[in-house]
């Protein structure tokens, strides 16, 4: 059973697979076996050089492409208007697809105006290159020139959230602006494995540690897409909305946070 967050017309899945680092037929079997599994949101971007292959497993699943959330990012490099706009269209020729669900703003670029960039993304939406967008990496004050720059609703702030990584401000900040938020690297690439205090969580559930992080943050109304080839990793981290955690639980499970516990740079 799918699971939505809403935004500005948005209806974004709570979970989708994240594809950061799948490369060649391991990414589009990736994809393939991941919406055959029931998942309808996958995540790339330019930068990963993965696109083909995700629009690969995309038509191999069998699945209807209106039936899949597709998001991809323009890199930071491509942030000027003219540089975009290529960027955008060539993302979505790569994936063979009219237009992608969710077009993000990968990297904030401070040499490079971000009205421009805003407006070149918000020309995307109206050309129906993407059909919602976003941002990525973008903290509260960067949310709010985001916002006052954009003509087109802004509907997600892609950022690093696990429980290691203290990021109430930034999620507060979204969430503010009518902001859906999506976490990636979720369960902090595998740190959360030898944890004491998310083992016990487990225990108690008769869950997996990567299953209880997954469910801390969808519980939090965040979505996440986590990265896996393995099939039965797939299923696990599907397997997230038959249990709930108790409010002492994501109590104990918010401790863990600090404002330096990021992985990504």
């Amino acid at each position: 059973m799918q699971h939505f967050v809403e935004s500005n017309g948005a209806r974004i899945p709570l979970i989708g697979l994240g594809t950061w680092d799948l490369r060649g037929k391991a990414c589009a079997r990736a994809v393939e076996e991941a919406l055959r599994l029931g998942y309808r949101h996958i995540d790339t971007a330019a930068m990963y050089g993965n696109e083909e292959e995700v629009g690969d497993g995309l038509r191999a699943s069998g699945v209807p492409r209106d039936e899949v959330f597709v998001t991809t990012k323009v890199w930071s490099s491509n942030l000027r208007a003219r540089d975009f706009e290529r960027s955008a269209r060539d993302s979505i020729a790569k994936l063979k697809l009219p237009n992608v669900d969710l077009l993000l703003i990968h990297w904030p670029n401070s040499s490079i105006p971000l009205k421009e960039t805003v407006g070149a993304l918000c020309k995307m939406k109206r050309e129906g290159v993407a059909r919602h967008i976003g941002v990525s990496n973008f903290t509260p004050d960067l949310i709010e020139e985001a916002v006052a720059y954009a003509t087109e609703p802004l509907v997600n702030n892609q950022i690093e959230c696990h429980p290691y990584f203290d990021q109430r401000k930034t999620i507060a900040a979204s969430h503010k602006r009518g902001l859906t938020v999506t976490a990636y690297s979720p369960i902090a690439r595998g740190r959360i494995k030898g944890d004491a205090a998310i083992g016990r969580v487990a225990k108690a559930h008769g869950k997996t540690a990567a299953q209880v992080c997954l469910r801390y943050l969808v519980q939090q109304n965040l979505i996440v897409i986590p990265k896996t080839s393995r099939l039965e990793r797939l299923k696990e981290n599907f397997a997230i909305f038959d249990f709930e955690l108790t409010p002492a639980e994501m109590k104990e499970i918010a401790a863990l946070a600090s404002p330096h516990g990021n992985i990504v740079s």
